[in-house]
């Protein structure tokens, strides 16, 4: 009765969301729960069981909705990007304030109070939300303080809405960062999530998946011979990857071959990827 995608659109045979009633078949129908990520970073996994894969994380301060906890496991709906999976419900809290600012670094401390020698409460990655309800200084560092009464340095965050120019420069911040399948975070990414995450930093929401954003992306490319016709913030897709251009010869992408965020020339990454898994299946300018 469906050509839903599952990973997009929360349904199975015994329960779906409400709001599909009329174009899935299930034996009950629910609406979804309001619920915000109250950890670091929550593994969306595929199964509601701690050896199922992860297809993806969110991070601290996402919506989400809950459609069913059972025996320890949420099954959430990500507002953000609307992907759909299991997580452990003691990674969810309430919705009882509202986002003021975003982590717009790679990777930054809590404490807690304002003061950087105090030992670490916790840590967040860029795309973080958490809501600022004062400041504070000591010896000169400023700090944004949290409803919690820990602090952030000021300077790591920024006013929800305030966003990057260039999702370029975003994703260059994030070179070195440790490759992670289903990674989404400044701890561990992948190449689908740098693409996605670098580019919620400059202001616009993508899916998930490389599929996805293959079919969903700006406008499909045509390089030219030699691939002439590529610039900065172009993408190069192969199954199963993706690859941000930073110049017209030069990509970066997070990748399995050095298991880091790293640079790479576009024709050398051709060559090599192309043994495993051929030549690149679409070019999209965003």
């Amino acid at each position: 009765m469906t050509a839903h995608d599952a990973r997009l659109h929360a349904f199975r045979s015994d329960l779906a969301d409400a709001r599909l009633k009329g174009e899935v078949v299930a034996d009950r129908f629910v609406a979804g729960r309001p619920a915000r990520i109250s950890v670091p970073v929550a593994d969306i996994r595929k199964a509601p069981t701690l050896d199922s894969g992860i297809n993806t994380q969110a991070l601290f301060g996402d919506d989400v909705l809950v459609f069913e906890d059972r025996e320890g496991w949420a099954w959430i709906q990500t507002e953000r990007d609307g992907y759909v999976g299991y997580v452990a419900d003691v990674m969810l809290g309430r919705r009882d304030r509202a986002p003021t600012h975003i982590v717009s670094v790679p990777r930054t401390f809590l404490y807690p109070g304002p003061d950087l020698r105090f030992p670490i409460a916790g840590q967040l990655s860029t795309g973080s939300t958490v809501t600022v309800t004062g400041a504070a200084e000591t010896r000169g560092t400023h700090y944004a303080l949290l409803p919690s009464g820990e602090a952030m340095i000021a300077g790591h965050l920024r006013p929800i809405g305030e966003v990057a120019g260039d999702y370029v420069s975003v994703a260059e911040t994030f070179l070195g960062t440790p490759y992670l399948w289903g990674g989404v975070s400044g701890f561990g990414i992948d190449c689908s999530g740098l693409v996605q995450l670098a580019m919620r930093m400059a202001g616009r929401e993508v899916l998930r998946d490389t599929d996805m954003q293959a079919a969903s992306i700006g406008e499909p490319l045509q390089p030219g011979p030699d691939f002439w016709g590529l610039r900065r913030g172009d993408l190069v897709f192969w199954k199963g990857h993706v690859a941000i251009m930073t110049d017209a010869e030069t990509m970066i992408h997070a990748n399995g071959h050095t298991m880091l965020v790293s640079r790479e020339g576009l024709k050398e990454a051709i060559a090599r990827i192309g043994y495993l898994y051929g030549a690149p299946t679409g070019f999209r300018r965003p």
